[in-house]
């Protein structure tokens, strides 16, 4: 399945209802589990964002819903990149050859 790194910045809406964060997370990876994805990792991360989450889903039209659907919410602006896996990136490379 592919791979997502999603950078996540809160707005200031985010901000003010931070208390709800942890459960807005808990519905963030309920939503992606129904749309067939899933959360591989998620951190809080002090600098330039807020917070990092890693996550596969099904295909990129159900990457691009997902990180929509978080927007629509308000609580987060979000920046998502397909990531490839080590051996996927080895055979890119190779294949230059």
């Amino acid at each position: 399945m592919p791979a997502y790194v999603m950078l996540a910045n809160w707005t200031d809406q985010g901000v003010r209802a931070i208390d709800d964060g942890p459960k807005r997370v808990d519905s963030a990876r309920k939503s992606l589990e129904d749309m067939g994805g899933r959360f591989l990792s998620v951190f809080m991360t002090m600098g330039v964002h807020d917070m990092i989450i890693a996550y596969e889903a099904p295909d990129d039209a159900v990457a691009a819903r997902f990180s929509l659907m978080l927007g629509k919410q308000g609580y987060v602006r979000t920046q998502s990149m397909k990531a490839f896996p080590e051996e996927a990136y080895r055979q890119i490379v190779n294949s230059l050859r």
